[in-house]
C-alpha cells in the first residue's frame, strides 16, 4: 500500500484524488469531495498534503482525534445521507505522518446537508439544482450496480423480520455494546442502509434488491431471482460427484453462516500464534472468501456461485463484473464494492472490515496455511483458488487441533522439558513442518520456551523447556 500512496503522491489532483492539509484539523470542504468522490467513480483523499502534493505532514497529537471526527461525520445521516462507507488509516512519509481515505464508488446517490455534490475534474460541484445532472446520476447508479432494483410492491411481510434483529444484535457486539440500529425500527433501519430507495427516473420508491437478498423471507429471494444458489461440495474421494454438499438457497445473513461452518467441518484449523495469542488462520482466509463470494457478486447473473473444497485445493466460483481482466496481488489491487449496499450491512456486523483488507489477509495467511498464495482471477467469473497441505485437508480428530491447543497450555506442559514429539503428540498435530514453523519457531523467537540443548538445535535429544 505504501508504494501505491507515493506514486499517488507524484499526481496531480483529479477526479479521483484530492489533497487537503488539515494539519490539526479537517477542512470544511473535506465532505464536500467525499460525497462527489462516492456519487462519481471514488477515490483517494491525502490529508497532510498541499495542493501542489507538498507532504506537510499532520500533527502527531491530533491523529486520532481527526480520525474520529471523520468517522462520526460520514456515519451521521443528519450530515451525509445515507451514511457513507469508507475508511481513513495513517502512514509515514519522509519522516512525516499523513492520513489517507479511500472513498469507494457507491450505489447510492448521497447527499451533504441536503446537497448533492458531483466531481469534475479536480472539483466538487453542487448539482442539487441541476434537474437533468441529478437525473443522470441517479440513472447510473440504477445502470450500474444491480442491487439498486427496486421492487416497489414488496412489503415488510415479503421479509424475515428476525434477520433484522439479528444485525441489531451482531452490530451492537460488533461496535463495543452499542449501536445505532438499536434506535430504529425497521423501516428506518431499511432506509439507512440504502435497503430502500426511491428511482427519480420513474419517480418509484421501495425495497431494492439488496434488502431482499439480506432479509428476504426465503420465497420473496426465489420469486424475486429464482436462480439464486450457492454450491458448497467437500469432493475428495468421490470427485466425480461429491462426498458432502450443502445447497444454499436463502438469505446472505445465513448463508455467510452456512458457508462458514462447512470450512470448519472439512478443513483443519492448525495451531498458529500471532504475537502471544492463537489465531485461527483457516477463519482469516476463508472468512474473507466467503465474505466475496457473497458481498461481490454479480447478481443479475445466473451463474451458481460455488465453494468445492478437494484434496490439495479450495476454489471458490463466482458470477462477477469485472473492472480489469487479471490476476489480483495486493500490488495491483484497487478495492472498490460491487454492492456497496451489501457491504456496508456486512462491516457494521464484523463480517467484512475495511475496504481492501480481503485481499490482505489472504495473502497474508494462505502462505501460511498451504504454503503458497491465493490465485484470485478477475474475470467474468471471479475465480479464488487456495492451496492446502495434505494435512489442512483432513478434518482433525477434535475441533480447533484439539482444545488444549492454547499457548498458555504449551507452556504449562513444557514446565518440564519436552520433546517435538511429545508436544506434537500433546497438540495432536502430525505435520513437522508446520509444527516447527507455526508454533516452534514463533515460541522459541518470543524467549517463552528455551531449547535445553541450545549448542545443537537439530540433535535428536533436544528438548523444550517454558522460560516464564
Amino acid at each position: 500500500m505504501k508504494n501505491k500512496i507515493q506514486k499517488l503522491l507524484k499526481q496531480k489532483e483529479s477526479l479521483t484524488l484530492e489533497f487537503k492539509e488539515s494539519k490539526s484539523k479537517l477542512n470544511k470542504d473535506i465532505y464536500d469531495t467525499v460525497c462527489a468522490f462516492s456519487n462519481r467513480e471514488g477515490g483517494y483523499i491525502f490529508l497532510g498534503v498541499s495542493d501542489d502534493g507538498k507532504i506537510i505532514g499532520v500533527d502527531m497529537d491530533k491523529i486520532e482525534q481527526l480520525k474520529s471526527d471523520f468517522i462520526t461525520s460520514i456515519n451521521n445521516p443528519q450530515k451525509l445521507n445515507p451514511p457513507i462507507y469508507a475508511y481513513i488509516n495513517d502512514t509515514s512519509i519522509d519522516s512525516k505522518i499523513i492520513l489517507y481515505i479511500y472513498v469507494p464508488k457507491s450505489s447510492s446517490v448521497h447527499r451533504l446537508n441536503g446537497k448533492i455534490y458531483d466531481r469534475n475534474g479536480d472539483s466538487d460541484i453542487d448539482i442539487t439544482n441541476q434537474t437533468s445532472q441529478v437525473a443522470s446520476l441517479y440513472m447510473q447508479k440504477q445502470n450500474y450496480f444491480s442491487e439498486n432494483k427496486i421492487y416497489p410492491y414488496a412489503t415488510l411481510d415479503d421479509f424475515d423480520l428476525s434477520l433484522l434483529e439479528k444485525v441489531r444484535i451482531r452490530a451492537k457486539n460488533e461496535n463495543g455494546g452499542s449501536h445505532i440500529w438499536e434506535e430504529m425500527d425497521d423501516m428506518e433501519l431499511l432506509r439507512s442502509t440504502g435497503c430502500y430507495k426511491k428511482d427519480i427516473e420513474t419517480n418509484k420508491e421501495g425495497f431494492t434488491l439488496a434488502s431482499i437478498l439480506l432479509f428476504g423471507k426465503d420465497k420473496t429471494i426465489m420469486n424475486v431471482l429464482p436462480y439464486h444458489r450457492i454450491d458448497a461440495i467437500l469432493r475428495k474421494v468421490n470427485i466425480d460427484r461429491y462426498d458432502d454438499r450443502d445447497d444454499i438457497r436463502t438469505n446472505l445473513i445465513d448463508s455467510y453462516d452456512r458457508l462458514m461452518d462447512f470450512v470448519k467441518k472439512h478443513l483443519n484449523d492448525p495451531f498458529y500464534l500471532e504475537g502471544e495469542q492463537r489465531v485461527s488462520i483457516r477463519n482469516k482466509i476463508f472468512r474473507e472468501a466467503v465474505v466475496n463470494m457473497l458481498m461481490h457478486r454479480e447478481y443479475s447473473n445466473a451463474f451458481i456461485s460455488k465453494l468445492i473444497i478437494q484434496k490439495e485445493r479450495v476454489v471458490f466460483e463466482n458470477a462477477n463484473k469485472p473492472k480489469e481482466f487479471k490476476q489480483l496481488t495486493p500490488q495491483n489491487f484497487t478495492p472498490y464494492p460491487k454492492n456497496p449496499t451489501i457491504a456496508k450491512v456486512f462491516r457494521e456486523i464484523g463480517y467484512a472490515e475495511e475496504l481492501g483488507s480481503g485481499v490482505r489477509n489472504m495473502f497474508k495467511y494462505s502462505k501460511i496455511y498451504g504454503g503458497s498464495n491465493p490465485r484470485l482471477e478477475e474475470e467474468n467469473v471471479f475465480t479464488a483458488t487456495i492451496l492446502l497441505r495434505e494435512s489442512d485437508a483432513t478434518p482433525q480428530a477434535t475441533p480447533q487441533a484439539a482444545p488444549q491447543a492454547t499457548p498458555q497450555a504449551i507452556l504449562d506442559f513444557c514446565k518440564e522439558a519436552k520433546s517435538a514429539n511429545e508436544i506434537m503428540e500433546f497438540l495432536n498435530l502430525k505435520d513437522k513442518k508446520h509444527f516447527r514453523t507455526a508454533i516452534l519457531k514463533p515460541l522459541l523467537q518470543k524467549g517463552l520456551i528455551r531449547e535445553t540443548i541450545p549448542e545443537k538445535p537439530t540433535t535428536p535429544k533436544q528438548k523444550y523447556q517454558r522460560t516464564v
